[in-house]
């Protein structure tokens, strides 16, 4: 259970490192990588189903017994793989397992690249995704989003912050983003406009890249001055890699911390899923889960229909 991760100093190391250990959360004064990468017990075993939610379940569903979850397994700590490189760990598998649970359905993972989960949902591939999505005006056009986590986004740099880099400092700086991402969509649009080109800087140069992995590569290689991405990840490398990263603060701009489970628009299964949500988030599990990943000041209580 308290296995640690030591990954290797070079570029390839921090990237099997992410690999085997997520868009963000807000970390607590416990250490993320205390938890052992190698546990893959069910957090959800023993855990009851809610009979309120599961009489919402539409007939199809009920029939089918089986709920799909879409995630981008690459994203510690909210969305990674054990070190059996098979079994989905994190906070959101957690929470899709307990999802399940109280709707007394089996689950399926599939393995999903950020930026497609929500046509996917849109073409019925999934019936949910748990990856951490933050809500925009754009994504609910498209989808029901459910509430179940408080996240954010912040800027990490090169281990010592070599170029005295802050939040409000990053005008004409290479800084990467990932694809499909809020800090892509969102957060470095906004902050770019509000510290740099309102005041006749120029603007932050946004280089976007596939995931995560491929960022602090590059940022540890020197080729980016920088990265914009999800608290909860950018908290992880930090702590992994002191020798190789810094955290530079919070992007409080651009987009709500809150993220959600996402469901395609007017699914029949909403209701049934807000309800199962809101049983989750009231259940001893649901915060033991965000302990153990070192993000209860994540937690929240109120999983509200967006």
């Amino acid at each position: 259970m308290k296995t640690r991760v030591k990954a290797q100093t070079t570029a390839a190391g921090i990237a099997l490192l992410l690999t085997l250990s997520a868009c963000g959360g807000a970390a607590s004064s416990q250490s993320p990588d205390s938890a052992g990468t190698n546990n893959t017990s069910d957090i959800s075993e023993g855990v009851q189903p809610d009979a309120a939610a599961v009489a919402l379940l539409p007939e199809s569903v009920k029939a089918k017994g089986e709920l799909t979850v879409a995630m981008d397994l690459h994203y510690p700590p909210t969305t990674f793989l054990a070190e059996d490189n098979t079994t989905p760990i994190g906070l959101n598998p957690d929470v899709a397992r307990l999802i399940a649970k109280k709707l007394d359905l089996k689950l399926k993972f599939v393995d999903t690249k950020f930026d497609t989960i929500i046509p996917g949902l849109d073409g019925g591939r999934f019936d949910f995704t748990a990856t951490t999505m933050s809500k925009t005006e754009e994504r609910l056009k498209v989808l029901d989003m459910i509430d179940y986590f408080k996240a954010g986004n912040s800027v990490i740099a090169a281990a010592g912050n070599p170029s005295n880099l802050t939040v409000e400092t990053l005008c004409g700086k290479n800084i990467a983003v990932t694809q499909g991402s809020t800090g892509q969509l969102k957060r470095l649009p906004a902050l770019s406009e509000q510290t740099c080109t309102s005041k006749g800087q120029p603007a932050i140069n946004a280089v976007t890249l596939p995931n995560i992995q491929e960022a602090l590569t590059q940022l540890h290689s020197k080729r980016i001055d920088g990265i914009l991405y999800d608290t909860t990840a950018l908290g992880w490398a930090a702590k992994q890699q002191p020798d190789s990263f810094t955290m530079l603060g919070r992007v409080n701009v651009g987009s709500s911390d809150l993220t959600a489970v996402g469901l395609k628009k007017d699914s029949p299964l909403t209701p049934a899923m807000q309800k199962a949500i809101q049983s989750v988030l009231e259940t001893p599990e649901y915060k033991k889960s965000l302990e153990t990943w070192g993000l209860d000041s994540g937690a929240i209580t109120d999983a509200k229909l967006n």
